[in-house]
């Protein structure tokens, strides 16, 4: 393979199940309060004191970028599940600046992981318990979130779905900022953890964009924040699953092919900060004190799930 190395059958129906089960907790995470405060609140209470402790010493998640990936996403999921349920918060603006700085900071952290390796000079050295290559395809990666983080839009219009589950939706994230974002995580992932990316670069950031597409429409990053703190959880409270199992799957490491994903990264941001720039010309909307998308047919069908 390309990207991978070479694996058993077993390895590709192991993807789909880590797939399939983010997308199912998930569900009961956004369905049922119950279901949250077992998911998001008790388990990583438990988890951080009686666990990780022991499970992460010697592990390559026993670093700070894991750490702060894990907390951070939960800091996002409990923020969300708090506008979705106190009653007036989703109207007070200084509230609604809380997702975009949330997503922000996670697309920074791992900005400055892409710039760090970079820095570091690595040759096929291991770097925090994983084979890491530096490169140019570090830095056009971190470009390449950086325009992520400027093509953010229409934050005071996130709003509550009117159905029970009263999910936290976004009319003005769309699909094409969806895919840049999963490219460039993708792009991440290969460059910085490399041997863990079969999982958190491709299952991972499938599941929220499935459930954004597919299952409820306008809450990608109340979906994204629950499957990744799902995701770093189990990551680090059984590493040696992504480590050293038999499910375990190894970079190629080949520079090509870090190259070519971080080139994508590039490129699909580029195209989607050149198309904020022209709707900014046209609709002389500003992005920051407004929403931008507003004409689209894709922005509507969201924002008529709101209440």
């Amino acid at each position: 393979m390309f990207f991978f190395e070479s694996q058993p059958l077993s390895n590709w129906l192991m993807l789909l199940i880590v797939f399939f089960v983010l997308i199912g907790l998930n569900e009961l995470g956004r369905r049922f309060k119950s279901g949250f405060i077992l998911l998001f609140i008790a388990l990583p209470i438990i988890l951080t004191f009686a666990v990780w402790p022991k499970t992460t010493e010697g592990t390559s998640v026993n670093d700070w970028f894991h750490y702060a990936k894990v907390y951070s996403s939960l800091a996002g999921c409990i923020g969300f599940w708090l506008i979705r349920y106190v009653k007036g918060a989703s109207s007070k603006k200084w509230v609604l600046c809380f997702p975009p700085l949330i997503l922000a900071i996670n697309i920074c952290e791992a900005i400055a992981r892409d710039f760090q390796i970079y820095g570091l000079h690595l040759n096929n050295e291991v770097f925090e318990g994983m084979m890491t290559v530096s490169g140019s395809w570090n830095i056009m990666n971190g470009i390449a979130g950086i325009l992520n983080i400027i093509t953010i839009t229409g934050w005071i219009g996130i709003c509550i779905s009117k159905d029970k589950s009263k999910d936290m939706l976004w009319p003005d994230m769309l699909w094409f900022w969806i895919v840049a974002y999963d490219i460039w995580n993708f792009a991440y992932t290969y460059n910085c953890l490399s041997d863990h990316s079969w999982y958190c670069g491709i299952a991972m950031l499938l599941a929220p964009t499935f459930a954004a597409f597919f299952i409820k429409k306008g809450a990608w990053l109340q979906h994204r924040a629950q499957t990744l703190a799902l995701w770093c959880m189990f990551a680090m409270t059984y590493p040696g699953f992504i480590d050293n199992s038999q499910f375990a799957v190894r970079s190629s490491h080949n520079p090509k092919a870090l190259f070519i994903a971080s080139l994508a990264a590039l490129l699909a941001n580029v195209a989607v900060f050149g198309y904020y720039i022209y709707k900014i010309i046209k609709t002389k909307r500003n992005p920051i004190k407004g929403e931008l998308y507003t004409d689209l047919k894709s922005y509507k069908e969201i924002k008529a799930l709101a209440q």
